[in-house]
């Protein structure tokens, strides 16, 4: 029987007894201690931090959010450390899914205003009855047939003769006909990879809707087999024109089978893992979020690495990659970085908690992208210690740096108006009217 363990990023696992409820200490079994510890190690081994092992009897979690399931039944929810008041449990899931469905450019379609609200299901639950919701609205628009070439024997002769087949009948045989027809099937790469997707939430779900709609959806399509070649399934999925009623379940089915997942879990043991490192999904939000906001004079890159740190013998090394680089026409760019942790805006003595190795990296992007004369900002979740833009920090005669905080519920950047972003007009004058 499998067990719901729900905790928030940086949250300390043990062994002992704890109360129920609390989101930044929970209690597990001692056969998931031992495999969480086994899979911490493997991903140390890969240059990750999964997590920190205190002691004997207790675990603190690193920054990854998402779900993951032990071989003993436990399934971890990780959901960010972000809410402080109110049912954080359910905000932070609704974070949570907002983020991964940016980070991931999934389309999730809604039919109701009840479905907005169903918030306190699982991750899993939600991932599983998107897809099957997606599938549904599939399986009602028509599957697509594709025609199959058999060989076989029959008493009658359809389709075309096999000459050589035919000429091999031993004697006792010569009645029977060896013939190549075809059939118009729904088995094709797409609907085996659908099959074996709903498969696997039908073997997985636990919430009682999903389950009956999964059911349902596996009588429908009975008479298509499941895919046993994933990885070549997928290289032969079909995006014409024909296909595009599929391009919107697809994402999901490849959340589904793991062959998108941001985070692979090693080793023999194949349940349910969906992990996610926190500050690549706010970094891809905000890329999301710029390319719908910026002015159509300008563009977004992500990820430029057209710069490098230094020249060793003729060769360059150490490729320099900030996270956004917005470019307008002739004008100097903006280099923009987006960093998962909270800062505190009255906590001068502490230097606002800034890290200083993140100072190094944008002066050296400044002197690199911008060569010494522009606009940079480091953008920050924004908190209730944290709602305004600090003052900038000078790095050079012509160089600035700005810290900005990004507002999550509101999809606001307040600070905007220090950097001279090239905006859309009509996002501008929102944030005037809000203040």
């Amino acid at each position: 029987m499998s067990t719901q363990v729900t905790i928030r990023e940086y949250a300390k696992l043990t062994t002992a007894v704890v109360p129920l409820g609390n989101l930044d200490c929970a209690q597990i079994s001692e056969t998931a201690f031992d495999w969480l510890c086994d899979l911490s190690a493997r991903f140390n081994r890969g240059g990750a931090t999964l997590l920190q092992v205190e002691g004997r009897r207790s675990l603190r979690w690193d920054s990854y959010v998402g779900v993951l399931e032990t071989p003993c039944g436990t399934r971890l929810e990780v959901l960010p450390k972000h809410f402080e008041q109110g049912d954080c449990e359910r905000e932070s899931r609704a974070l949570l899914r907002k983020l991964i469905q940016a980070a991931l450019s999934l389309k999730p379609r809604q039919v109701s205003v009840t479905g907005l609200e169903l918030f306190n299901a699982p991750l899993t639950e939600w991932v599983m009855g998107q897809f099957l919701n997606e599938l549904d609205r599939l399986v009602k628009c028509g599957i697509r047939f594709d025609y199959k070439r058999l060989e076989e024997e029959q008493r009658f002769l359809r389709g075309q003769l096999n000459i050589v087949g035919q000429m091999r009948q031993p004697l006792g045989r010569q009645h029977y006909f060896q013939i190549r027809h075809d059939v118009f099937l729904p088995d094709r790469a797409e609907n085996r990879l659908l099959k074996l997707a709903l498969e696997q939430v039908f073997k997985a779900t636990q919430d009682a809707a999903n389950w009956r709609l999964a059911n349902e959806l596996r009588s429908i399509l009975a008479e298509v087999p499941a895919s046993r070649q994933m990885q070549a399934d997928f290289r032969v999925w079909s995006c014409d024109r024909l296909m595009a009623h599929y391009q919107a379940i697809k994402p999901w089915c490849e959340l589904i089978l793991k062959k998108q997942m941001p985070i692979a879990v090693a080793g023999d043991w194949q349940g349910m893992s969906l992990l996610f490192p926190m500050e690549k999904l706010f970094e891809r939000y905000l890329e999301t979020w710029f390319r719908k906001q910026l002015d159509a004079s300008a563009s977004l890159k992500s990820q430029v690495a057209s710069e490098y740190l230094c020249d060793h013998d003729q060769e360059k090394m150490f490729c320099l990659k900030p996270d956004l680089l917005i470019v307008q026409g002739n004008k100097p760019m903006w280099v923009l970085d987006a960093k998962w942790k909270r800062l505190d805006g009255s906590a001068r003595e502490r230097k606002y908690d800034l890290s200083e190795a993140d100072f190094y990296q944008l002066f050296v992007y400044g002197q690199k992208y911008l060569h010494g004369k522009g606009e940079m900002a480091l953008i920050y979740p924004r908190w209730s210690k944290f709602k305004k833009a600090l003052p900038p920090f000078q790095l050079g005669d012509h160089l600035r740096l700005h810290v900005l905080p990004f507002d999550l519920t509101d999809e606001r950047l307040y600070g905007v108006e220090l950097m001279s972003l090239p905006l859309s007009d009509s996002y501008l004058a929102k944030q005037v009217e809000e203040g």
